[in-house]
């Protein structure tokens, strides 16, 4: 017999375009929880909007879904008990609920159009009063009912919330809620085309594919109250839920497209890795850790669902993103780094693809200290593709000519000692010391001479990247 599984959870985002931080955030959390719960990880498209659908098929969801590392066990392209996974597909499901709700007498016929809705609204915005529906096709007769049907008049079907009985969640964050119904309009389950709402397919999909936790944004916190009520209408069990904090900019307001990193695909072109990513989101507003980079096991570990912040946000802090990323680069393979490298470097130099692999990799190795994202390495490397053009007006600008004229007769004698790099370095080092100039002054011009740079990698490591000739050839350009 196969282990029971202890949770069931989802990740149910629109095709609508990238995935954001948000998201990712909220299918990260979802994933954490059941792996540390020996549970399933679900995968639930809501396409029940085709006007918004520009991802068809959820390709590039299911693409970063795989990017990131988050493996769901039932979901769009795989086999489960629970299928379709595409909410479209789900039409069949929705219509035998309502059928339930007609039965049970949970739920009428609403025939008021848009814009008799926006004037009662207006109205009650203009005299103080909460703006809710007011109930208005509740009242109607059977035979008034019968004879707007007879005129085939447009209808949707609305919840009737109980006035009379407060609705109560558990949050793993705020323990219980309590709403109550009297604050809250009766919402549509369905659409005038007959198409459902967003409302009343994500808690069909929820009750018949057994969820035991929602894990989702504090955004979506009315939603719940009014989820909750279809439960208690139809006598299923509530799953417990999980209002995650808003992401926060470092100016406290929601994230948006206008903040750098807020789409995936942003993070990607610039450099990020999925491993930083994640460890970042999940570390964002969860305590403290006795380290912060971690792996996805690790963080599956050390996560404690147990004590969870009650925080109504959590800010992005890109610098620390960025510091994490750094981090998780130097842990990188030097294989794998060059990998996650080439597509950067071929785009700004396509000869690398002539260059041996285990140069390059050694070249990386070298530079990768100094590397924030990814797309620095185009930077770091320029040096080794494309010869720096050091002028005089350049020299003079970071060096004084009365430094540089010690300079250049005491790099001149040291150039037959290329050959053997740390040889060079000694040398010219310890004749330095004896003329008194700074090593930072000597080194500083002979990076600068060689790269076009005042910082980077060591002298010794610059004639091993370069190769004697080279070296040699440039320096005495300048000279």
């Amino acid at each position: 017999m196969s282990e029971k599984k202890q949770s069931r959870v989802r990740f149910a985002p629109s095709p609508t375009g990238m995935l954001h931080l948000g998201n990712i955030r909220t299918a990260l959390m979802n994933y954490l929880f059941t792996k540390q719960n020996n549970g399933d990880f679900i995968l639930r498209i809501e396409d029940t909007d085709p006007a918004r659908n520009f991802d068809p098929g959820a390709k590039k969801i299911i693409a970063d879904m795989q990017w990131l590392g988050l493996d769901y066990d039932e979901g769009p392209e795989k086999d489960g008990p629970h299928q379709p996974y595409f909410q479209s597909e789900r039409q069949k499901c929705y219509q035998k609920k309502l059928h339930d709700l007609i039965d049970n007498g949970s739920i009428y016929r609403c025939f008021c159009s848009s814009e008799d809705l926006q004037k009662r609204r207006a109205r009650q915005i203009a005299l103080k009063q909460p703006p809710r529906y007011d109930r208005k096709c509740m009242k109607l007769t059977h035979a008034e009912i019968q004879e707007k049907l007879n005129k085939k008049e447009p209808f949707i079907w609305r919840f009737k919330l109980d006035h009379d009985n407060k609705i109560t969640i558990h949050d793993l964050a705020h323990g219980d809620i309590i709403f109550d119904p009297k604050n809250f309009s009766d919402f549509p389950l369905t659409r005038q085309d007959g198409t459902f709402t967003f409302m009343f397919a994500n808690f069909v999909d929820d009750a018949l594919m057994n969820m035991s936790h929602v894990l989702r944004g504090e955004d979506h916190l009315t939603n719940t109250a009014g989820q909750a009520a279809l439960f208690i209408a139809l006598g299923l069990p509530l799953p417990t839920y999980w209002h995650l904090p808003i992401l926060a900019n470092i100016g406290g307001k929601k994230l948006s497209k206008r903040d750098f990193g807020f789409a995936l695909h942003d993070l990607k072109q610039a450099g990020f890795l999925p491993e930083a990513i994640i460890n970042y989101l999940a570390i964002i507003g969860g305590g403290t850790f006795a380290k912060e980079i971690m792996s996805k096991e690790e963080l599956i570990q050390n996560l404690d669902f147990k004590n969870i912040s009650t925080t109504g946000q959590v800010k992005y802090d890109l610098e620390k993103l960025k510091w994490i990323n750094h981090k998780w680069i130097n842990q990188y393979e030097p294989s794998q780094l060059t990998e996650q490298c080439l597509p950067f470097l071929l785009a700004e130099f396509p000869e690398i693809d002539n260059l041996d692999k285990k140069k390059l990799t050694q070249l990386i190795q070298t530079i990768k200290s100094d590397l924030t994202t990814l797309t620095d390495v185009t930077d770091a490397l320029r040096f080794y593709f494309k010869e720096p053009q050091i002028t005089k007006k350049l020299i003079d600008q970071h060096f004084d000519s009365q430094l540089v004229g010690k300079l250049k007769p005491l790099i001149k004698k040291h150039l037959n000692l290329l050959s053997s790099p740390l040889s060079f370095s000694n040398e010219i080092k310890k004749e330095a010391k004896e003329q008194n100039i700074k090593i930072k002054d000597l080194f500083g011009f002979l990076r600068f001479v060689l790269t076009g740079q005042l910082h980077g990698p060591s002298i010794t490591d610059l004639v091993e990247m370069l190769g004697e000739d080279e070296v040699k050839k440039r320096i005495e350009k300048v000279l």
